[in-house]
């Protein structure tokens, strides 16, 4: 059982890996924009679960993990913010090569409007509760940050892909909440979230995923733009010569 937590880690990235070499959709070509995203992605939220994890809003059962720790944190859980990014930046990028970047969906301010305002009420009205109160804020910060200072053009496939992450998301949080299990292999501190559960899962596991994978993404997206500009630049050089 030590090795459980590693394992739903592992499981989570091996296919995803194993289909980036695949001829349509090379997203191993990607990797110099996709590892600095995901990485630079890790640096807060390790932060934010270190802390988390020592005030006690949440914890780990050691008999699911390998007994190796940094920063405070079973290496397992920094794993976590590196491989579960890696398979959903993986689907994202599959129905981004489909769709484009251009694709939207005639919903998106409505649904961006939604998530603000309920993700800001309930924020709100659990202001003394640890996990809701930091997630609302930085979910709501960040959505408006996306939305009206960058204004990035993949929200719509961002919501849209999103979507069928869920279900993995579900597997995979479900484990790690207890489903199936003596123990859950993260337990929370519901004195610090609303106590509401779909199934193991807290609620507030949703809104915490979504900001973790709209970090992943704005920041490969940027890098993905950073290298297409360069890469453009190469060519008119060339052609001038």
């Amino acid at each position: 059982m030590n090795f459980l937590y590693l394992i739903v880690d592992l499981g989570a990235i091996i296919v995803p890996l194993l289909f980036s070499f695949h001829p349509k959709i090379a997203l191993y070509k990607k990797w110099r924009m996709l590892w600095p995203a995901i990485l630079l992605s890790t640096v807060p939220f390790v932060i934010w679960d270190s802390y988390f994890t020592r005030i006690g809003v949440w914890g780990f059962t050691p008999k699911y993990l390998t007994g190796f720790y940094l920063f405070g944190l079973p290496i397992e859980e920094i794993l976590f913010f590196i491989c579960i990014p890696y398979a959903c930046l993986f689907t994202y990028y599959c129905f981004r090569i489909f769709y484009g970047t251009d694709y939207k969906i005639r919903s998106e301010n409505w649904v961006t409007g939604i998530f603000l305002c309920f993700t800001f009420a309930l924020g709100v009205t659990y202001f003394d509760r640890y996990y809701t109160s930091w997630t609302a804020a930085g979910l709501v910060a960040f959505l408006l940050f996306l939305k009206f200072v960058v204004k990035s053009q993949w929200l719509s496939l961002f919501y849209f892909s999103h979507m069928f992450l869920l279900i993995p998301f579900f597997i995979v949080n479900g484990i790690l909440t207890g489903s199936g299990l003596d123990e859950p292999v993260v337990w929370y501190n519901d004195a610090e979230n609303i106590g509401i559960r779909i199934f193991t899962i807290p609620f507030e596991d949703i809104f915490y995923g979504m900001l973790m994978l709209l970090l992943n993404t704005y920041l490969f997206e940027y890098f993905l733009g950073k290298s297409a500009v360069a890469e453009e630049k190469n060519l008119e050089a060339v052609s001038v010569r």
